[in-house]
């Protein structure tokens, strides 16, 4: 007798929801998908007990008929997957859902009420009770003539005890409904949002007046405003792939990457690709443990990509990998070289916030006018010839007009470290090791660029071994490492050898070098330790050639500095990512001493 049996309809929906609603903020991503699909203006959500209790969406969307809620609690029934040639379309989807499965999912798990009223028709309402069908029936709905849709779960996973067990705690599982809705908000800042947990406003957003103008003041009110004022806007397109948004300046960098997202035809996304992309772009500009913030926007025809990866619908795949990120890395470094010598405005806030709040009394105030003095730039020790400044417009400092020169006049050198400027509004003050230090890292970019990476043969090839499916992956790779100085190829089914290295590089572990490489293009789909180490190299070079702090610069010195700066991109931050130099503004001076 077989012992193989059919399960239960209502088994099947509770396994089936398990994939699509994995906790209460899957739930309310995809009812607010609903609703974004819906047409809605104004996007409404509540939640209680993380969740568990209550979650309530309720938009002003086109509304749905009786017959419509019928069909919509059905699996697999749908409005928004287009036909052609009489079949469903999934190559072409335009849409945030497009499954049939949301509605019917959250039914079988817990208590969901669905309550909808068209323009011209009236309010209907239906339940569904742990997959059991009430309606739909009449139902009083919101003021006379609103239209929309208003939908309720209660006691979400009551039917299924088990995973009711292993959700995290309320404040967990309120972190993850905002997270989710903040990134709904992103995507589309023409739609008003309101999120009420536990009684208490989360979220007010309204809708910004228009969809593009709109995104860096709805992107400031999400991820603060530092954002908005350090943000570099980002613009390109590729093979009718569109990248667009915004990147924080380097010098604005986070401890973690929490702060970077991508939106693939205004669905919000999780891609390997991005962070593999962010990391190359950024390479020249930040430590490896600093991350940037950003949030960019890539839209592209349907057909190119492939949005029916999983269930959630957090992941997708690109017909051409290689395009999406090379337009990423391609953009975001065009974004950074417009932004020249700009550094992070909140430098400048907090230095100003530091002095007030440690404002000194009269009696402890030091003597500006001495201490300028006494670092009056007179100084006649010179720099060796190596770490000279490139040839430069030795502009005196009596002799340059205030309004030319974007970083202004020296006119002093204080604790033989920092160079101050006069400009035409404000100071500048200019970290003179960090400064150099990033002039000197560009020339030796620019001198790699022209000459290319000279290899160095190893005299006893170096043979590294490898899992069979690294060793597929690095031989893969091996004419774009070769370009970079490393000759390698493979040595039987589970090693490589290793026979030249960059030159550059001096004493290398290569075995450690080679594994890395692995990691790197199995996580990522591009060899970047490489690179990263070549910069490294570069960067630890400059740091050691550059005008060191304690080093005192003549007035023509300190000036040659300034007008590098002007005309080196990047020159805003040094290798690490810190500020080269502070600007603050005459008024917020005035505003010190009260004058404002």
């Amino acid at each position: 007798m077989s012992r193989i049996r059919q399960l239960s309809e209502g088994t099947v929906n509770r396994i089936a929801a398990g994939e699509v609603v994995e906790r209460p903020a899957a739930a309310i991503k995809e009812l607010v998908e609903n609703a974004m699909d819906a047409g809605a203006t104004r996007i409404d959500i509540a939640a209680s007990n993380g969740g568990a209790d209550l979650l309530l969406v309720e938009d002003d969307g086109i509304g749905m008929s009786a017959d419509d809620l019928r069909l919509a609690i059905q699996r697999h029934a749908t409005s928004k997957l287009p036909l052609a040639g009489g079949e469903d379309d999934l190559s072409h989807i335009v849409t945030m859902g497009f499954r049939g499965e949301a509605l019917p999912s959250i039914g079988a798990v817990a208590r969901l009420s669905i309550a909808s009223r068209t323009r011209e028709g009236e309010a209907s309402e239906i339940r569904i009770d742990g997959g059991r069908v009430q309606g739909p029936m009449p139902v009083g709905f919101r003021a006379p003539g609103q239209h929309g849709t208003r939908a309720e779960v209660r006691e979400l996973f009551y039917a299924t005890p088990a995973r009711l067990k292993f959700l995290k705690s309320s404040r967990s599982e309120d972190l993850a409904i905002i997270d989710i809705v903040k990134r709904l908000a992103m995507a589309r800042p023409d739609i008003a949002f309101m999120l009420i947990l536990d009684g208490r406003k989360a979220l007010d957003m309204a809708a910004e007046p228009d969809l593009m103008d709109g995104r860096l003041p709805r992107l400031a009110r999400i991820m603060g405003r530092e954002f908005g004022d350090n943000a570099a806007g980002v613009e390109a397109v590729r093979e009718g792939v569109r990248l667009s948004g915004y990147a924080g300046l380097p010098t604005y960098n986070r401890a973690n990457a929490a702060m970077q997202f991508l939106f693939v035809n205004g669905r919000p996304v999780r891609d390997k690709l991005l962070v593999g992309a962010v990391r190359g772009a950024y390479a020249d500009f930040l430590a490896r443990d600093r991350h940037p913030a950003l949030a960019l926007f890539l839209d592209c025809d349907p057909d190119f990509v492939d949005v029916n990866v999983h269930p959630a619908k957090t992941e997708v795949r690109f017909r051409d990998a290689g395009l999406v990120r090379g337009l990423i890395v391609g953009a975001l470094k065009h974004a950074l070289a417009d932004a020249g010598h700009r550094a992070s405005t909140t430098v400048a806030g907090s230095a100003l916030a530091a002095f007030q709040r440690q404002a000194p009394s009269p009696f402890q105030s030091p003597n500006i006018f001495s201490a300028v003095r006494e670092a009056a730039p007179s100084y006649a020790a010179s720099l060796p010839m190596s770490v000279r400044m490139e040839e430069a417009p030795m502009e005196a400092a009596a002799n340059t007009p205030l309004g030319v020169a974007p970083l202004g006049v020296a006119r002093a050198q204080l604790h033989e470290t920092y160079v101050v400027a006069q400009t035409a509004d404000g100071i500048v003050i200019v970290d003179q090791h960090a400064a150099h230090e990033r002039l000197v890292y560009e020339r030796m970019k620019k001198a790699l660029a022209n000459g290319g990476i000279a290899r160095q043969p190893l005299l006893i090839p170096e043979v590294v071994d490898l899992d069979p499916s690294e060793v597929a992956r690095v031989a893969g790779r091996a004419a774009e490492l070769a370009e970079l100085g490393l000759v390698i190829e493979a040595f039987g089914p589970d090693a490589v050898v290793v026979r030249e290295v960059p030159a550059m590089l001096g004493k290398l572990d290569v075995k450690g070098l080679v594994r890395d490489l692995a990691d790197e293009i199995a996580e990522t789909g591009n060899a970047l330790s490489l690179k990263e180490r070549l910069e490294e190299v570069s960067g630890t070079l400059a740091c050691h050639m550059s005008v060191r702090a304690g080093r005192r610069l003549n007035a023509e010195e300190m000036n040659a500095l300034l007008r590098e700066m002007e005309a080196t991109p990047h020159s805003g931050q040094c290798n690490h990512g810190r500020p080269t130099y502070v600007e603050l503004k005459l008024a917020d001076i005035e505003k010190l001493f009260g004058r404002r």
